[in-house]
């Protein structure tokens, strides 16, 4: 930006002209929209055979496989295309399970991409197939992606909000070689039956996770200046076993610059 000042003095009256030159701006474009009504699988497609998606007149809803502590009981739900650069993606989310006795996650995956191997090719649609038992190290041992956990219950350790960045090298070392920081802990959100406002923003600096609540709304930002950046990716939500909840009015956006 380039700027010049011209002072006329008259009198006691000052007079400023500015010429600015192009300043660049940013605006979120409208990338998807899906109020859940429509069906759901024109923008989205399904991993883990014992899930599944109901489209109802209040939203969609998702449900992970009926049993506790079985992997086949995931679920993932993809977007059918990829979204570049700066990404927010915004939906009310009402948690209908109220399961507490294995330790739970909901997950939104951002951007994810498989590492360009043979097994995990870059479109990770092409290696669905694989992830019909949607373990959750077929994700963090093959994807590029970055993770964030809400919505968390169980015995072991529940009310915690925390975003990670795949992949990790080794099941061993995913816990502490992925995670990012800080984790947030004792979060009193995401009741059963509560509709929550959740809005999710990665950009190459910053990755946020903003909840409006008819109590309380908190936000939950981590640095990625550091990571390896993510450029391009499909987003997913994540249900581990015996999670279900309904997704209304789900919109993703992306950023343009332009030169004003």
């Amino acid at each position: 930006m380039t700027k010049f000042e011209l002072v006329i003095l008259a009198g006691v009256t000052a007079v400023t002209v500015s010429i600015l030159g192009c300043r660049p701006t940013t605006s979120w474009d409208l990338a998807l929209s899906n109020d859940g009504t429509e069906d759901w699988s024109t923008n989205w497609y399904l991993e883990g055979d014992k899930a599944s998606v109901e489209n109802r007149e209040d939203g969609f809803v998702l449900s992970a496989g009926p049993t506790p502590g079985e992997d086949a009981s995931h679920a993932v739900l993809w977007t059918r295309r990829s979204f570049a650069g700066d990404v927010k993606i915004e939906f009310e989310y009402t948690r209908l399970d109220t399961m507490t006795s294995v330790d739970a996650v909901n997950i939104v995956y951002l951007q994810a991409t498989g590492l360009g191997s043979e097994a995990a090719p870059q479109d990770i649609a092409k290696s669905a197939e694989s992830r019909r038992v949607p373990t959750m190290s077929k994700y963090y041992l093959n994807m590029n992606a970055l993770q964030v956990s809400f919505a968390t219950s169980g015995p072991g350790r529940s009310n915690y909000v925390s975003a990670r960045r795949y992949p990790a090298t080794s099941v061993a070392a995913f816990p502490t070689e992925t995670q990012l920081q800080p984790v947030y802990e004792d979060v009193n959100l995401f009741e059963p039956g509560v509709t929550y406002q959740i809005s999710v923003i990665k950009t190459d600096e910053m990755l946020s996770l903003s909840v409006v609540g008819a109590a309380e709304n908190q936000e939950f930002v981590w640095d990625t200046t550091r990571l390896p950046a993510l450029s391009d990716g499909r987003i997913g939500l994540r249900h581990m076993w015996a999670r279900s909840a309904r997704y209304s009015d789900v919109r993703v956006y992306v950023r343009n610059k332009r030169a004003n």
